[in-house]
């Protein structure tokens, strides 16, 4: 079993209609797929691939191997829990970016411009598939009209280890945000999700962006479209480059089921997704990350 592999040029096509139901199968059973022909050049993957790599080396590899985590790991021949075998800066349009590494600030910046049209893209096509006007959900995280919307970058690496029972890259979880778009390591796995009580590797191919749905997508879609658990395994060898952009609500957007999906599934208000303001949702999800979604749900209904 392996998670769906889709070809997204294939929607200026004849085969529009048969992607596009390839594309919500992916949603409804899988909450992960993988796109190539996505439009992004694959010369800037290319170069993202080099810069992130330097930056690692330059700029975090000695102070990740002089950690607090390296020397617990050390000290402690037990597994690790409550921790990430994980080097992770966040990217976003207002915070302070290296400076170091050459080419790291221009080429991550249109990395980034690139990334958020693919998931404007990735976003119109779901309202498609779900009968939604088109921009329903860009709107709905961006509160409106205007360009609200959340959208950061987190460039991480998994560095080898030599005992990875002892510790995971990063912990099973699932997505707090919208619509994530990651560009994962070539050669180096580790990225798994759960799907019918079991974890799937997400199989590394060259230069596809994997998409994943997050729990707003799910509030949004009423349940049809599910955020996936997942994780990442740490390794004995290889150096996993990770690059994940999230395209979340604003922390001031409301945030509901879509009517048109409430109205068609024909259940009582009772039973539907809650309706909350996304940062309240945050401000629970910081504290409960790595825990079961429902009761997060409960919890910004109770608000």
């Amino acid at each position: 079993m392996a998670i769906p592999v889709i070809d997204f040029s294939k929607l200026n096509g004849e085969e529009r209609a048969k992607t596009l139901a390839q594309i919500a199968n992916a949603c409804e059973e899988w909450g992960f797929f993988q796109l190539v022909n996505h439009g992004i050049p694959e010369e800037l993957l290319e170069r993202v691939k080099k810069v992130t790599s330097e930056f690692y080396k330059l700029e975090r590899e000695e102070n990740f191997k002089n950690s607090k985590l390296v020397n617990l790991l050390d000290e402690n021949g037990e597994k690790l829990e409550n921790v990430d075998w994980e080097d992770v800066i966040t990217l976003l349009d207002d915070n302070e970016w290296p400076f170091k590494t050459p080419g790291f600030l221009e080429t991550m910046k249109e990395y980034r411009f690139e990334l958020k049209k693919l998931a404007e893209k990735v976003m119109e096509v779901m309202d498609e598939n779900l009968g939604l006007p088109k921009g329903y959900i860009k709107k709905a995280f961006n509160d409106g009209e205007g360009e609200n919307a959340f959208f950061g970058t987190k460039v991480s690496h998994y560095p080898p280890y030599p005992h990875p029972e002892r510790v995971n890259g990063l912990r099973a979880h699932t997505d707090a945000g919208g619509v994530i778009l990651l560009f994962q390591d070539d050669k180096v796995g580790g990225l798994q999700i759960l799907k019918d009580g079991q974890w799937i590797e997400v199989q590394p191919l060259p230069n596809t962006i994997v998409i994943n749905t997050g729990d707003q997508i799910e509030v949004l879609t009423n349940g049809r479209y599910k955020s996936a658990w997942h994780r990442v395994m740490s390794t004995i060898d290889g150096n996993r480059r990770s690059i994940a952009s999230f395209y979340n609500p604003s922390f001031k957007a409301t945030i509901a089921p879509a009517p048109q999906l409430v109205e068609k599934t024909n259940q009582e208000v009772e039973q539907t997704y809650p309706k909350f303001v996304f940062g309240d949702y945050m401000s629970i999800y910081s504290q409960q990350k790595f825990l079961p979604k429902e009761p997060r749900f409960q919890a910004v209904r109770a608000m």
